[in-house]
């Protein structure tokens, strides 16, 4: 196993409820490293992480470590089957607020 796949492997085992579902395929073609990691369908958001956030500073970070190695790594993230995909926010029902008109009044000029 090469670094760059130990490390993957590595940061999400730790992040994850289910480390041994954690799987990290490596591929190497004209365009350099691609890592496909695969994890269990109820551990995608924790991988993910709000916002992308983790999964950017992953990838981020798998990066830098190619760059190390003279080599162009990238990340791919497996959606597993039965995980449910990125909610749009109209999927989810907006409840009412209550306008406090003191805090509009205010905001005006």
């Amino acid at each position: 196993m090469m670094k760059d796949q130990e490390f993957v492997e590595y940061i999400i085992k730790a992040i994850v409820a289910n480390p041994d579902d954690v799987k990290v395929d490596r591929t190497v073609d004209e365009r350099g490293v691609l890592l496909t990691l695969h994890v269990n369908p109820t551990d995608i958001g924790y991988v993910i992480g709000r916002q992308g956030q983790t999964a950017k500073a992953v990838r981020t970070l798998t990066k830098i470590i190619g760059a190390k190695n003279n080599a162009r790594v990238n990340l791919k993230i497996m959606e597993p089957e039965g995980s449910r995909g990125p909610r749009m926010r109209e999927d989810r029902p907006r409840e009412e607020q209550p306008v406090d008109t003191d805090v509009v009044d205010d905001l005006t000029i």
